[in-house]
């Protein structure tokens, strides 16, 4: 279900009636937790929150015309996915959040490599996405994707 929005208030404003709510308040807790220097942006029809260019000219690897993705936020068919790109990266984090979702949750944690689904829109953990959220910073994200680069191209 990939939105053709061309801004965040677009994509917000598309949303079908019973995911508006759900999907404000976890915007609303990614723009008051995420650390300074993040950028909301819309990409790959889903609001995305990347390191800007001014910050890191590079870009992504594969795209260096695109800004340096870290999280993004979307209301997908059957549920809401939070993509996280720290998780992916770093196994203590993932660790951390996987230990903290059963104090919060008492349903069973749905996970990806870096996708968190939530099918019970009304039943979000925004207090541990929250403390999520604020775990990595800018130039944390930078080190921890320009490590992982230099050791893909170690392996080449």
């Amino acid at each position: 279900m990939q939105s053709k929005a061309q801004s965040p208030e677009e994509y917000m404003n598309s949303l079908p009636e019973d995911r508006k709510l759900a999907m404000e308040k976890l915007r609303n807790t990614v723009l008051q937790n995420l650390p300074k220097g993040f950028k909301e942006t819309i990409g790959y029809g889903m609001l995305c929150y990347v390191v800007p260019h001014s910050t890191y000219p590079n870009g992504y690897h594969c795209d260096p015309k695109l800004p340096l993705g870290f999280l993004s936020i979307a209301s997908q068919k059957n549920f809401i996915a939070v993509y996280h790109m720290g998780i992916y990266s770093d196994k203590n984090l993932l660790d951390w959040f996987v230990s903290e979702y059963p104090k919060h949750m008492k349903t069973k944690l749905d996970m990806g490599k870096s996708c968190i689904r939530f099918k019970k829109v009304d039943q979000m953990p925004y207090e541990l996405l929250a403390e999520l959220f604020r775990k990595m910073t800018v130039e944390d994200w930078i080190s921890k994707y320009e490590a992982a680069l230099s050791q893909h191209s170690k392996q080449r």
